[in-house]
């Protein structure tokens, strides 16, 4: 039998844990299989995950209605170590993050806040879209 290695943690970060970094998590879940204990949080706990981002994520099978937003300096305080912190919100969100002891590395793949967009429902929906499978194909590249 083949000693079971440990898991790689990841952490996702976002401004507030109700879009981007809830996809991430959800996304690497999915493309990582058991390789990867993830995680996200936010610089602030969001009061709700946001319906674009469970909408989009739904078409591709994934339910994250239900997820809970947490922010990061809960899991900081509580100890919580990773290997990588990624972060998925512009520069200046980006530069707040805490640095949380044993990171291997802190990535940061800025992408669009879903709650910025304007538009009709479609127009949102189809930017929010966008940003899933940029996030999508992130993952897919970085654990290859």
């Amino acid at each position: 039998m083949p000693v079971q290695q440990n898991k790689i943690k990841v952490l996702f970060v976002c401004g507030r844990n109700t879009a981007r970094s809830q996809m991430g998590e959800a996304l690497l879940k999915l493309l990582g299989g058991d390789r990867f204990e993830v995680e996200s949080a936010g610089l602030e706990a969001g009061d709700e995950i946001n319906p674009l981002a469970v909408e989009v994520m739904k078409e591709i099978g994934i339910d994250i209605s239900k997820n809970a937003t947490k922010k990061v300096f809960d899991l900081y305080k509580t100890g919580k170590m990773y290997h990588y912190v990624i972060a998925v919100c512009d520069a200046v969100q980006a530069e707040r993050c805490p640095i949380f002891p044993g990171v291997r590395e802190q990535l940061h793949w800025p992408l669009p806040d879903p709650t910025s967009f304007t538009g009709s429902w479609e127009e949102r929906l189809q930017k929010t879209r966008e940003v899933r499978d940029q996030l999508k194909a992130k993952i897919e590249e970085w654990i290859k």
